[in-house]
């Protein structure tokens, strides 16, 4: 750790990719700023040390001294999910859709290992884009733990509560939680659900548009209430996913962000269901004459379920410098 280099990026910089040597990614947080602070960096160190999931990233080594931080993981050569859904250039596609599908079973099988597969939950917290990396297989492994808490044990049904401080990502924010301060399981079920949509429709989960700001959910919510789902898919996915994919698909996407917690499926729930979901659209696919047709765009119909809003003024003056982390007091 003595041995890197003084001028690291603020976040995240490649290690060396020769054989002889192990690959690795660096953080090099700002341990007295803020945003990502000693209490921050040690809440990662030590949830990270007990983690071991393939769906988790995995903690190297780290170093605390003199008021600077350093934290080495594994190496995620392809990236976070963010840069291969919104922003493509020129060199490459869009994620296909079965490739999406794989990348949300996987995060969905990391969320349900820290909900249920240890003797604690523990509450990611800032499920996002930005937080699931790919490795060089396009396997998701989910990072980000600064503002993960540890919960009760995993078989009961206490809440975390956290009486004096909301904090988290614009657009991800489960309602219920923004509304009372009661942190459990079910808020990364909601942020999971964010994600879903911004898979489907490759847009992100707060827009700037004209002079306001709208979220992904409120978005589908109005055109499912209009019967114009087709709108608001990412145009790059039109034709090429399975009617009978899609339902399931957007079914349990808008069940994970239902108002109540109560309401919305556990992930291992999810996890099955996306599973499911995949399978159909591999068997669609094999019935299909080589691909050399699309599917019939106006067969993707959904279930009526009610979706969850914010419906929350605190969205009403935001200014570009708020809308990536937000917290409060009460």
């Amino acid at each position: 750790m003595a041995a890197v280099p003084a001028q690291l990026p603020d976040e995240f910089g490649p290690g060396p990719t020769d054989d002889s040597v192990l690959s690795y990614f660096l953080k090099n947080p700002d341990i007295n700023s803020p945003r990502q602070g000693f209490e921050e960096l040690t809440n990662e160190v030590v949830l990270l040390c007990q983690l071991r999931h393939p769906n988790v990233i995995r903690l190297i080594g780290y170093c605390i001294d003199e008021g600077e931080g350093c934290l080495v993981y594994e190496f995620m050569v392809n990236g976070n999910l963010r840069q291969h859904i919104l922003i493509c250039g020129t060199d490459h596609d869009p994620l296909p859709w079965k490739q999406r599908l794989a990348i949300c079973i996987g995060v969905a099988r990391g969320l349900h290992y820290l909900h249920t597969g240890l003797k604690h939950t523990i509450i990611h917290r800032a499920v996002k884009m930005d937080n699931i990396l790919l490795d060089e297989k396009w396997e998701a492994k989910l990072a980000g733990f600064g503002l993960s808490k540890m919960g009760p044990p995993s078989l009961s049904k206490a809440l975390i509560r956290v009486e004096s401080q909301v904090r988290g990502t614009l657009g991800y924010l489960d309602p219920e939680y923004l509304r009372t301060g009661e942190l459990t399981d079910k808020s990364d079920v909601f942020s999971f659900g964010v994600v879903l949509f911004e898979l489907l429709c490759g847009r992100n989960a707060l827009e700037h548009l004209e002079d306001e700001y709208c979220l992904l959910i409120d978005r589908v919510n109005k055109c499912k209430q209009e019967g114009t789902i087709n709108e608001i898919i990412d145009p790059y996915l039109m034709g090429k996913i399975a009617p009978e994919c899609f339902k399931i698909y957007f079914d349990i996407a808008i069940s994970c962000v239902r108002n109540k917690g109560e309401d919305r499926p556990a992930m291992g729930e999810v996890e099955l269901i996306l599973e499911h979901a995949l399978q159909l659209q591999e068997s669609a696919d094999a019935a299909r004459e080589e691909g050399e047709y699309d599917y019939p765009i106006d067969e993707l119909t959904c279930s009526d379920s009610p979706i969850g809003m914010y419906r929350d003024n605190r969205f009403a003056s935001l200014t570009d410098s708020d809308t990536t982390e937000f917290s409060y007091n009460d």
